[in-house]
């Protein structure tokens, strides 16, 4: 039993300069998944080629250059997962300076999962290149990703994450792609950012809700890399260490009828 905390991947990316190439054979649960990366990779390298590659993957005018990248993933230098996503929700994690320590490392590769339009789910230790696919994209061949990748998934992730509780910090289009029920043998809490504003109403704001995910999902690792969070902690768990973080009032709901609970994190 274990605490398995589902992330979705990042916009904003920082290519490494330097090394190893693409090895699908190091990539989480190879054995199941090399076969759907290799349908994706060769469909979205074809889309890639075309001149209307930024419209098909979903890309402004400013990252229509940014394609090109599609075309040498097997050859691109590839870093870990951890360092090459840099966005809000990965700077407010700070899943780099979790790694740098063995008992990190092993929180990382044990209890997160980062999902991926390309890759399906990785590891946050996989080493990858740089590329442009996000999972809301629809491919010639696999078609819309979400539902490309959901038969894939399921056996792998229902493997790593029962028995034991599901902390759900995806997107809507990453979490379309694995829909963890109690049936599978977990237990279920989806992380909900709000902002109250000065009169009292309630709204999502997507930057502090990246940023308040990443600090809960920072905030997890590393208490289980440092033996202040047991490795099958339960929703209770999760709720109390929330409640610690900074500006951060924590609401949980009652487990619905699929097993699955909100954590509401309230930000001012």
């Amino acid at each position: 039993m274990r605490m398995l905390i589902l992330l979705p991947p990042s916009e904003g990316k920082t290519a490494p300069s330097s090394g190893p190439s693409l090895d699908l054979a190091s990539l989480l649960d190879a054995e199941r998944l090399t076969a759907p990366r290799r349908t994706v990779m060769s469909a979205l390298a074809e889309v890639s080629r075309g001149p209307d590659a930024a419209s098909v993957l979903g890309l402004g005018p400013r990252s229509a250059e940014q394609t090109r990248t599609n075309l040498s993933l097997e050859t691109s230098p590839c870093a870990p997962a951890y360092q090459l996503f840099t966005g809000v929700l990965y700077e407010a994690a700070n899943l780099e300076s979790i790694a740098a320590q063995t008992t990190g490392r092993s929180a990382l590769e044990r209890h997160c999962v980062i999902f991926s339009g390309l890759w399906g789910a990785l590891s946050p230790t996989d080493p990858v290149p740089d590329h442009r696919l996000s999972m809301g994209a629809s491919l010639p061949g696999p078609g819309r990703l979400p539902s490309f990748w959901k038969p894939h998934l399921a056996p792998v992730l229902k493997d790593r994450g029962a028995p034991g509780l599901v902390v759900d910090c995806r997107s809507a289009d990453y979490a379309a792609a694995w829909k963890p029920s109690a049936s599978d043998g977990v237990e279920i809490m989806t992380v909900r950012v709000v902002r109250v504003a000065n009169d009292g109403s309630r709204k999502v704001v997507s930057h502090m809700a990246k940023q308040a995910r990443g600090l809960l999902t920072g905030a997890l690792l590393s208490a289980v890399a440092a033996g202040t969070l047991s490795p099958e902690a339960h929703a209770g768990d999760v709720a109390a260490l929330a409640a610690r973080l900074n500006s951060v009032d924590v609401e949980v709901s009652e487990a619905d009828r699929r097993g699955r609970r909100v954590l509401t994190l309230v930000t001012r």
